[in-house]
């Protein structure tokens, strides 16, 4: 008797197991274009600091798209930067980006420098492909600066994208531009 009810509650269990839907993961904001983080939001990621097959330091890192300007007020922008700037190409617009990066060692001594530049971050199409880096001077100051352990700085990005593309996004990866970073890959939607 005890073997034919526990044989029918494992049936009964299956049969609920199978027909109930398994909910997808849900992505953590900013990790992905798909959870892509909006301007005012603050993003924490790890950043691995180190030369070959020794082991790497680790780092606490916290970006946030602070403001987007787009169109007219950011060539006004970026114009007013330098006079050698161009105006964006027909059918294309600047996108102007003001990032917080924050870097801080999680033990001590924390003595690698994060070297932070502007190529590190790339604008995508909201269909997923990348737009050639915009070639202009950007407001001051320019996002580049070597950060310490335990720094913050706050500067700005130029990007052109399409003017039709009313979600452009924004990627940041450490380990381009840098020999020995890796991590930090985030997201966010530059409106």
């Amino acid at each position: 008797m005890k073997s034919t009810l526990f044989v029918g509650f494992l049936f009964v269990f299956l049969i609920f197991s199978i027909a109930l839907p398994v909910p997808a993961p849900a992505q953590t904001s900013g990790s992905a274009p798909s959870s892509a983080a909006p301007a005012g939001v603050t993003l924490t990621d790890i950043v691995e600091c180190g030369e070959g097959y020794t082991s790497h330091d680790l780092y606490d890192m916290k970006i946030a798209l602070l403001e987007v300007i787009r169109g007219e007020e950011a060539w006004k922008r970026i114009r007013e930067a330098s006079a050698a700037n161009k105006p964006a190409a027909s059918g294309s617009e600047f996108v102007l980006a003001r990032i917080r990066f924050e870097y801080k060692a999680r033990e001590l001594p924390g003595l690698c420098v994060h070297l932070l530049l502007p190529e590190q971050f790339m604008a995508y199409s909201s269909d997923g492909e990348d737009y050639t880096p915009a070639s202009v001077v950007p407001p001051k100051p320019e996002l580049r600066k070597e950060l310490k352990s335990g720094e913050s700085f706050e500067g700005w990005l130029a990007f052109m994208v399409a003017q039709q593309d009313k979600a452009p996004l924004m990627s940041y990866s450490a380990g381009t531009g840098g020999a020995v970073q890796h991590g930090g890959n985030k997201w966010f939607i530059l409106r």
